[in-house]
């Protein structure tokens, strides 16, 4: 992978393995300041152990990992420091409000004049009519509706999201996408893991696709698309079965990644 100062997440022949099971196999990529990059596999495809060694939960077999410019392996509370985590489950701190989570997240984080924004992140999530009840009483939805919360509050460079639209209603998703946009536009950068393939190809700029731990496919759906010789209205879910149904091909792997 060449260096790129540009890039907030920058991943070089990332390896990890359990034991003599390799989970994902030199994995590079690049995401940007503005990029909304969508990562998408089957079950078992790397996703997860992916964005769990990008945050620093687990540690790569092989490889490099930088966030922010900073080393995750060599300065890891640097790194830490440019971005939020919201895994597929959130645990929020079940005796403290809505509004208490906000003002946790601004003492840890030193955030200034933080209360001063409280009202519209709540107002924007749908979360103002919820403010003083305490997390556990929260929906799944409700409750990942508070950890974006969190997380804006504390505007990071990038935001890695696992399954961000889990549990919550139409309006819910809607709402969420357009904060991701708004945010995105500004500069911030979105890496999300997701199965729902409509919601990545709406949303996101860049789709890396994952299969049995192998990158098969990372760039623009049309680049993609144009790379797996599909025609320019092929859905992303037309190009996830046809780029994965080439994993025996070692020629057609190399092209379309």
């Amino acid at each position: 992978m060449k260096p790129n100062d540009a890039a907030v997440i920058e991943v070089g022949d990332f390896a990890k393995n359990y034991g003599d099971f390799a989970a994902v196999r030199e994995l590079s990529f690049t995401v940007r300041p503005g990029e909304i990059v969508g990562l998408v596999g089957a079950n078992g495809a790397g996703k997860t152990t992916t964005l769990r060694a990008i945050t620093g939960i687990l540690r790569p077999t092989r490889g490099t990992i930088r966030v922010g410019g900073c080393d995750l392996e060599q300065d890891p509370v640097a790194a830490k420091q440019q971005f939020a985590y919201i895994p597929d489950t959130v645990h929020p701190y079940d005796l403290l409000t809505v509004t208490e989570h906000l003002h946790f997240i601004a003492l840890a984080y030193r955030i200034k004049d933080a209360e001063s924004k409280y009202a519209a992140l709540l107002e924007e999530l749908g979360l103002a009519d919820k403010a003083d009840q305490i997390a556990s009483s929260l929906s799944r939805g409700m409750t990942q509706k508070l950890a974006l919360a969190c997380a804006f509050l504390r505007e990071p460079r990038v935001v890695i999201l696992d399954e961000p639209l889990t549990g919550l209603d139409p309006r819910g998703i809607r709402n969420i996408k357009e904060s991701i946009r708004r945010r995105a536009a500004d500069g911030m950068a979105f890496l999300l893991s997701s199965h729902l393939l409509h919601l990545v190809e709406a949303l996101c700029d860049q789709v890396l696709i994952l299969h049995r731990g192998r990158k098969m496919a990372f760039g623009s759906l049309e680049e993609i698309r144009s790379l797996a010789t599909l025609h320019a209205d092929a859905s992303l879910e037309d190009v996830f079965f046809a780029v994965t149904e080439n994993s025996g091909d070692p020629a057609a792997l190399a092209a379309v990644a």
